[in-house]
């Protein structure tokens, strides 16, 4: 029950944190949309490469964190499962690879797979290795 209930917590912890990423780059425009050499606005999803990358540092991290501060095993799960959970986002992602494919920009769809992979892969590992 106490693993539940840190889960709920935390997620809604990484749920509004992923919000407020989220409303930071939409407020800065200029971050988020690159203009085409024709003119026209092109969006790029800073936001969700962001909370992707973060989440997985942050679960790298509870790896390692949790046993050597000598938590109990649901504060490893209410991190990674909740706080991290609640901060990434697997559909945003993909979503936002479609939307790019839609648009015809095979490069930059490519770029958002590569970079969220394997900037996620390297965040985890960061996080592994700074508390291990």
């Amino acid at each position: 029950m106490t693993g539940a209930v840190l889960v709920g917590v935390f997620g809604m912890a990484g749920a509004l944190l992923r919000f407020a990423i989220d409303s930071w780059f939409a407020h800065r425009e200029g971050l988020r949309t690159a203009v085409s050499p024709s003119g026209r606005p092109r969006h790029w999803p800073w936001a969700t490469l962001t909370v992707n990358v973060s989440g997985c540092l942050i679960i790298g991290l509870s790896i390692g964190m949790t046993g050597r501060l000598g938590l109990a095993p649901e504060w490893q799960t209410a991190v990674a499962t909740g706080l991290a959970g609640g901060l990434t986002t697997f559909s945003s992602w993909t979503t936002a690879t479609a939307r790019l494919l839609s648009e015809s920009r095979f490069g930059a769809a490519a770029l958002n797979i590569g970079a969220n992979l394997t900037a996620g892969f390297a965040a985890a590992a960061v996080g592994i290795a700074l508390a291990s």
